[in-house]
């Protein structure tokens, strides 16, 4: 059986094909290299993938397509954590660009976006992603993504830059102050994924001129600083991929068109048009 999953830094879909039925789906926590340790990410699986390591005799290939997993020695740590649980099966490990790719594009060439607890795009020639100087991460760049959203979140918040009826309703999810946010963000691990974990609160002020301010503001970020970079960006279909791409799908759409990108796909999870391809491909 094949078993493919695509990882972002919170959360892990694992999809399994099994002959004449149904695949079967399964999620854990993130599983990215740059972040986490291979004992941090074998303990993940080992404690919120007991029903998906009890297929591990039957799982004859592994396609993991994962941030953090753009390097060679990326990809050995990540192969080493699964081959100790599923030691019967091939293993793959690419990329979440090429993932995405695979999943928007299929043999066509395209730019792939990514919108989800971080950001990332590449160009993709019909076989392989060119990635370019993007990707920097949560500190650096991650614009358009959760993160960038959280970071947003909490320093208006913190610097009382929230118009007040947001900022009430803002203390009233979230109860933090200066001290919780160093914290989380400076002395525990995944300060990536709690930043992110902020994001969800757009939903809700979404409609307001605060909400749309920040939702525009991102979004032209991220068409600025990554899209425009590549000097034929008009020529190919721009596809997006990742739960804030979907969520806010009708800004972001909007944006494009006003910056005349072309707009592709836009999927909120590429799991199950990523197994497709794989097991189209053979």
């Amino acid at each position: 059986m094949i078993l493919v999953a695509d990882s972002g830094s919170s959360k892990t879909d694992w999809l399994l094909a099994v002959p004449q039925q149904e695949p079967i789906k399964f999620r854990t926590g993130g599983l990215n290299p740059y972040f986490l340790t291979e004992k941090e990410m074998l303990k993940i699986l080992q404690d919120q993938g007991a029903d998906l390591i009890a297929h591990a005799s039957d799982i004859t290939e592994i396609y993991f397509f994962g941030a953090g997993c753009s390097s060679p020695d990326r990809h050995e740590i990540l192969s080493n954590v699964l081959s100790q649980l599923f030691s019967r099966a091939y293993i793959s490990v690419d990329s979440d660009l090429l993932g995405c790719a695979y999943a928007t594009c299929g043999h066509d060439k395209g730019i792939c976006c990514v919108l989800g607890t971080g950001s990332n795009i590449s160009f993709f020639d019909g076989e392989d992603v060119h990635s370019g100087k993007h990707g920097l991460g949560y500190v650096l760049g991650d614009e358009g993504s959760g993160t960038w959203f959280g970071k947003n979140l909490i320093t208006d918040f913190l610097y009382g830059n929230m118009p007040a009826d947001i900022h009430h309703l803002f203390d009233g999810h979230y109860h933090i102050n200066k001290e919780v946010v160093i914290s989380n963000v400076y002395q525990k691990p995944a300060a990536n994924s709690y930043l992110a974990s902020f994001a969800k609160f757009m939903s809700e002020i979404r409609v307001t001129d605060y909400g749309q301010s920040l939702i525009k503001r991102s979004f032209t970020e991220f068409i600025e600083t990554n899209i425009k970079s590549y000097p034929q960006y008009h020529k190919y279909k721009c596809h997006f991929v990742g739960s804030i791409a979907y969520v806010f799908a009708e800004e972001l759409k909007a944006l494009c068109e006003a910056n005349e990108v072309q707009i592709g796909k836009i999927i909120r999870q590429p799991i199950f048009d990523l197994l497709q391809f794989i097991v189209d491909r053979g």
